[in-house]
């Protein structure tokens, strides 16, 4: 027996059941998802600014339709009357493809998604599980699928002629591909543990302990490397208002804005599904209440197990941007490249040793155990305390005149230090205010203690 032999819950014909539809119910299968993840898309965008106007103490949405649900479906019609405008400097050809590759590919990534298990149509015989399709790679599929889409940002930053737009999908495209290495890391312990990459035996081999309870460390780097993958808050650098005015989406308006908002709340919903197919049971229901509930697992109803893991999810999103600030660039990438991926590589080989171990019994757990305790440790004293600045040396620097600092006049400071608290009140001296005119050599000296003529005085008194 090898690490990657399948376990008992994993059946060895698991996707005989896929490529047996007709083409109508494959038709209706893609519609159905399309219109969830439009559905939810609409959704998410008014869950959003409720949630963050509850931790702001506001109201948010409220009045088109119930509980202001239609607001999102009326600012998609108002996104679409606007007007559509291309850059001159831009390339028109690749400007109006770049949102569509963007979006596309996020739409296909679900195609592997498992909603839930086989079941029965209505009103036929008919038994098709709820799931587009499956492969042996479907979870390389999704990967490789939303790698796709960094083409789009990238393209459309590059193709509207503009700096910021630049500047935007280089940080976009060197962040996606930096956080999706420390990704993919995570997943390894999961196939280790699965014995598969299909989605649909993943699931089934968690129908008694989920890999996110078991493989604790992959799941907290896949959520971390999942913000950072959607361009999310903290991690929304190629976004940034304040350095790039709106990213690699500055010059878009109207529909093509509108399909870039699109393709990252829907990318928001893919790792949140694939996070709940790979670490949280998929479909399976919560808190082991098929214990007690026999068909909880059967039937309609795993498809809302489903839907409430991946709004899980979406909850964590939206409570990281209301509450943490946006990083700086050079820290986010040094996080992902001297922190994340490191700590991957470590967990993957502890892994797959205890994986050799349990499944040959070639070496006592314990001690493997305790190793790997005292590995960690150390790897999290490096991890923390790895970068000290260095200690400022007994040479002092050399000082900069006040005035001069930078190579820049610069306002010297206040004789007593930086003012604290408010300002003092101003106070004039009492007396006549006397306007500056300009001297004529011709007329001699002006007397400063003549009425100005141009004043009040003047004017009310001619005759003086």
């Amino acid at each position: 027996m090898t690490v990657l032999d399948l376990p008992p819950s994993v059946g060895a014909n698991g996707l005989d059941k896929f490529g047996q539809d007709p083409w109508w119910l494959i038709l209706i299968k893609a519609l159905l998802i399309f219109v969830i993840l439009v559905v939810l898309t609409l959704f998410n965008i008014w869950f959003e600014r409720r949630v963050v106007a509850r931790m702001q103490h506001r109201v948010g949405p409220n009045v088109h339709g119930p509980f202001g649900l239609l607001q999102s479906l009326a600012d998609g019609v108002k996104l679409a009357l606007k007007e559509d405008i291309i850059p001159t400097a831009a390339d028109k050809v690749v400007f109006i493809l770049a949102p569509v590759i963007a979006t596309v590919p996020a739409f296909v990534a679900f195609s592997v998604i498992p909603f839930g298990p086989e079941v029965k149509l209505p009103w036929s015989d008919r038994h098709t599980p709820l799931q587009l399709t499956d492969m042996p790679m479907a979870v390389l599929f999704v990967l490789a699928v939303s790698s796709i889409g960094i083409y789009g940002f990238v393209l459309g930053g590059w193709s509207s002629g503009s700096t910021y737009s630049l500047l935007g999908a280089l940080r976009s495209s060197a962040q996606m591909i930096s956080y999706e290495v420390a990704m993919a890391l995570a997943l390894v312990a999961v196939f280790l543990y699965a014995g598969s990459m299909s989605t649909s035996e993943i699931v089934a081999a968690q129908d008694k302990w989920w890999f996110g309870l078991i493989l604790l460390p992959s799941f907290v780097i896949y959520m971390i490397a999942m913000v950072g993958e959607t361009n999310r808050a903290p991690f929304d650098l190629p976004e940034a208002e304040g350095e790039l005015v709106g990213g690699f989406h500055t010059e878009y308006s109207s529909l093509k804005f509108a399909l870039f908002f699109l393709a990252e709340y829907i990318n928001m919903a893919t790792v949140s599904a694939l996070a709940t197919t790979l670490f949280l049971g998929g479909w399976h229901v919560p808190f082991w209440i098929d214990h007690v509930w026999a068909g909880a697992n059967s039937g309609y109803w795993p498809f809302l197990w489903f839907m409430g893991k991946v709004l899980f999810f979406v909850f964590i999103f939206i409570w990281l941007r209301g509450t943490l600030p946006r990083m700086r660039y050079d820290q986010f990438m040094a996080f992902g490249w001297k922190r994340l991926i490191p700590f991957s590589l470590v967990w993957i080989v502890a892994v797959a040793a205890i994986r050799t171990a349990s499944l040959e019994g070639g070496l006592d757990r314990k001690y493997l155990l305790i190793g790997l305790g005292v590995a960690v440790v150390l790897f999290l004293g490096v991890f923390f305390f790895g970068e000290q600045q260095a200690e400022p040396s007994g040479e002092e620097p050399e000082r900069v005149p006040q005035g001069y600092a930078g190579g820049f006049p610069v306002p010297a400071m206040p004789a007593g230090g930086a003012v604290r608290g408010p300002a003092a009140v101003l106070t004039f001296a009492q007396g006549r205010t006397v306007t500056a005119v300009a001297e004529d050599p011709a007329d001699g000296p002006v007397d400063s203690t003549a009425p100005d003529p141009t004043s009040r005085e003047a004017e009310e008194d001619p005759h003086p």
